[in-house]
């Protein structure tokens, strides 16, 4: 929204620095954090006051969480109001690509905060049916899918892109709708599968979001998608004031949400901000990049599913508990051992994912 004041200003003054994307990158950092911080506490009171016993405690679940009774839930309100108000503020809002991601950030969370009053409501860890939320899911990224076809180069659509390689590109064609479903809903669970310890989540998620941001930039720019030799996809550069906004949001909330967490993102904010990395990394196309960049979440979905799929079959157990962090507490790790450690495992596969840019 700010932008247009460097275009009705003819770019004059200091108005002109609103037409460059890095300072408003960091001017949306600044806002979604000093939004954080503004409107944490008195979301907190207010979550706290209307929820009462807050998020339910699964009685089957680690010990220690039991501890963890009367933690309201929602926090993912301070993320997503954060990141909403300083993408509205400033990126350009006749970007396709910005409102994409908004769509489904915005979905997902709406999805995600009628799972949540559920559970609160009922006082159950089930919420709304799986079916529902998978089919809501399902469409919702059908959306955004055909949404990034429209817009990308005629030369990208319905093309799947490689790391490390310049030049191949995999012809999906009608298959990459479908494709990128998979992804931007697989990218929604696979976070919300990890919000399951104080801080977990959310670091990885900023970590992530800032990876994407900077390839977003990248291929947004036609110079430096020559230098490096990657896909030049027009009017994706706009996607860093988002994910600046995520970062912003994302610390501002994790002021509140460090051991002990004094509110949960709950599935309002961990299918947001899942679907959002999904819809970036498709509207890039990075969808591969973001399996190496988001590698937590995969594992930590992977565990899940083959803990299901093997005890099924065999009616044994692969991990004492999944996701896979439960495993490592039943293991005797203490929770901030595995959330910094797994913080440090999201920071080396960002490294990597990067480094995707360059090594081809």
């Amino acid at each position: 929204m700010l932008y247009w004041l460097a275009e009705l200003s003819d770019g004059g003054g200091a108005f002109n620095l609103f037409r460059y994307i890095t300072f408003r990158a960091g001017a949306a950092f600044l806002t979604a954090l000093v939004f954080g911080f503004l409107f944490g506490p008195p979301l907190i009171n207010v979550l706290r006051r209307a929820q009462g016993k807050g998020q339910p405690i699964r009685t089957d679940g680690p010990e220690a969480h039991l501890s963890k009774a009367g933690t309201p839930t929602m926090g993912g309100l301070l993320i997503v109001g954060a990141l909403l108000t300083s993408t509205l503020l400033w990126a350009r809002l006749d970007n396709a690509f910005v409102w994409l991601v908004l769509f489904v950030t915005m979905s997902y969370a709406a999805i995600g905060f009628a799972d949540d009053y559920s559970k609160v409501k009922k006082q159950t860890s089930a919420g709304v049916s799986g079916k529902v939320r998978l089919l809501l899911g399902f469409i919702i990224a059908a959306t955004a899918a055909i949404w990034a076809s429209i817009y990308h180069p005629a030369e990208l659509t319905g093309q799947l892109a490689f790391p490390f390689f310049k030049n191949y590109l995999l012809d999906l064609g009608l298959f990459f709708v479908p494709f990128a479903i998979l992804v931007i809903v697989g990218a929604a669970n696979a976070v919300n599968l990890t919000d399951g310890l104080d801080g977990l989540a959310i670091m990885p998620v900023m970590i992530a979001a800032g990876t994407l941001g900077i390839i977003a930039y990248a291929v947004g720019r036609v110079d430096v998608t020559d230098y490096l030799d990657v896909h030049y996809v027009p009017g994706t550069g706009e996607l860093l004031i988002f994910t600046a906004s995520i970062f912003g949001g994302g610390l501002g909330f994790l002021w509140y949400n460090a051991p002990p967490a004094a509110v949960f993102m709950g599935d309002t904010g961990s299918l947001a901000l899942g679907g959002a990395l999904g819809a970036i990394a498709v509207a890039t196309k990075h969808e591969i990049v973001l399996a190496i960049v988001g590698g937590l979440f995969v594992v930590e979905a992977l565990s899940v599913i083959i803990q299901v799929l093997y005890f099924k079959r065999t009616g044994k157990r692969v991990f004492l508990m999944a996701p896979i962090h439960h495993h490592y507490e039943k293991k005797g790790w203490a929770e901030p051992q595995i959330v910094i450690r797994f913080w440090i495992i999201s920071l080396i596969l960002a490294a990597i994912g990067l480094a995707t840019l360059k090594v081809r």
